[in-house]
């Protein structure tokens, strides 16, 4: 489905606009509406699965376009559609290399997920929060979209091995999480299969390379050293400063 690129602005979520796993600030979300209301077309792209996007939403922003997974699931009209999965052989392989390691992960389905990790590990605070999915066994998942592993005994090596077998991997080292998804999928990929090719960015992960590189105008959240020199704007992990960016976006925007 081809969306209009016209004034569209692309936020992740987490350590972009949401710093508490579960909820965006007031005046974020204020200065969002602002920028809707100027005609924005808004898209928010993360690394979670649009099941988890939702609940941090909290129905704001219904007409906005949603991608999960980092780019394996899209979502506009509210219809969510599997863009990337992993091939039958493909996981195997990464199966194969998750035992050597001896992994715990979560594997995301388009809406439902499968989980090994610890039942104590961070990433459960943030996975299924608006109880809207099933947990199942990873053979009962209709498809896998994306490869979350939280533990294993070494996420280096494991890594790579990833990337060998020609996934894109993001190796998260702040929070000890490797993200692997199938091929070369990433936001940005999913945006220009929309037809999005002009836009804005907001982003603060290695995770948001990509989709930095090509905006428009781009903007960092926080000083993730893996984005140095990407972004047009640097600003600091802060709701105040993040507000204030998307205002000076809102306020240059011309009439239409």
């Amino acid at each position: 489905m081809i969306i209009s690129s016209t004034r569209t602005t692309v936020f992740d979520i987490d350590g972009t606009l949401c710093f508490d796993g579960r909820t965006i600030d007031s005046r974020i979300l204020a200065a969002i509406e602002d920028c809707e209301r100027a005609g924005h077309q808004l898209v928010f792209a993360s690394a979670r699965p649009v099941r988890d996007l939702l609940p941090v939403l909290d129905g704001a922003f219904p007409a906005a376009t949603l991608i999960g997974g980092n780019g394996s699931l899209v979502s506009v009209g509210g219809q969510v559609q599997p863009r990337a999965a992993f091939g039958a052989g493909e996981l195997d392989k990464l199966l194969l290399e998750a035992e050597r390691f001896r992994a715990g992960y979560l594997a995301d389905g388009p809406w439902d997920y499968a989980y090994t990790g610890p039942a104590d590990h961070p990433i459960r605070d943030r996975v299924d929060q608006g109880r809207l999915a099933r947990r199942v066994e990873l053979a009962d998942l209709p498809a896998v979209v994306k490869f979350l592993v939280v533990e294993a005994t070494d996420m280096a090596a494991l890594a790579e091995a990833g990337r060998a077998l020609g996934m894109t991997v993001n190796h998260h080292l702040d929070e000890a999480i490797i993200d692997f998804a199938p091929g070369t999928t990433n936001k940005w990929e999913a945006l220009s299969s929309l037809g999005i090719d002009q836009y804005n960015a907001f982003g603060n992960d290695i995770n948001d390379l990509d989709l930095l590189r090509h905006a428009r105008h781009s903007v960092r959240v926080g000083a993730h050293p893996g984005l140095d020199g990407v972004s047009c704007v640097t600003v600091a992990p802060d709701p105040d400063a993040v507000a204030a960016e998307i205002s000076l976006l809102v306020a240059a925007t011309p009439a239409a």
